[in-house]
């Protein structure tokens, strides 16, 4: 007879690929579930964008505010340089035309001794014409007021006949570009003579009198 040991009993046979109903249950309830930190996530993943979005927007206005201070200051620079141009080419042009002033007086002496004949004259009125060109003008009339700014009073002398200061000859023309003058006009001025302008004065005077006392006797009297 066969002895049986006591306390063990023998089981069927069970199908590794069978699974208890229970451990299926048990496993495949985590995955089944959904995740509830999904919706955190793509909140804070929004909020990182929204950042991101800031910055980069911060840094374009930053860099289109430096855009627009260098266009600027290179606007100003640009006059600038144009203007210092202008300003050179006009001190050059002023230095070349006042060295062409004594051959344009020797033109004027011959032109009024009437010795501009020829080719001579030709000659001298194509350096006139170009000089003209350049913006070289002449100034400085017989009869014009006296201006220290433009004249330079070479003779003086009294006339009965003006009563300012005023040139009445021309000895040698002004000469100006512009605004810039490159030479005054040399004159010969005469003032009013001392005593004309208080006699001027007294007569005007004596004539006011003489009405303001006819107009206070009532006008003269019928004989």
């Amino acid at each position: 007879m066969t002895e049986e040991t006591p306390g063990f009993e023998e089981k069927p046979d069970v199908p590794p690929d069978a699974a208890a109903p229970d451990d299926a249950a048990q496993g495949a309830g985590p995955a089944d579930k959904a995740d509830p930190a999904a919706p955190a996530g793509d909140a804070q993943q929004d909020i990182a964008l929204t950042a991101q979005l800031d910055q980069a927007r911060t840094a374009l206005n930053e860099r289109t505010s430096d855009l627009q201070r260098l266009q600027a200051e290179y606007q100003n620079y640009r006059r600038r340089v144009e203007r210092d141009r202008a300003a050179v080419k006009e001190i050059a042009t002023a230095n070349l035309l006042a060295e062409l002033l004594p051959v344009l007086d020797d033109i004027g002496r011959a032109r009024d001794h009437g010795e501009l004949v020829g080719g001579f004259k030709s000659v001298a009125e194509s350096l006139e014409t170009v000089a003209a060109k350049m913006g070289l003008q002449q100034f400085g009339k017989e009869g014009e007021p006296f201006d220290p700014l433009v004249h330079e009073a070479l003779m003086h002398s009294y006339a009965p006949d003006v009563t300012e200061t005023t040139c009445v000859s021309i000895l040698q023309p002004g000469y100006r570009i512009g605004e810039r003058t490159i030479r005054p006009a040399r004159v010969a001025v005469a003032e009013p003579q001392p005593g004309a302008q208080a006699k001027s004065d007294e007569a005007g005077a004596g004539a006011a009198d003489a009405d303001g006392a006819d107009e206070e006797s009532g006008g003269p009297k019928e004989g």
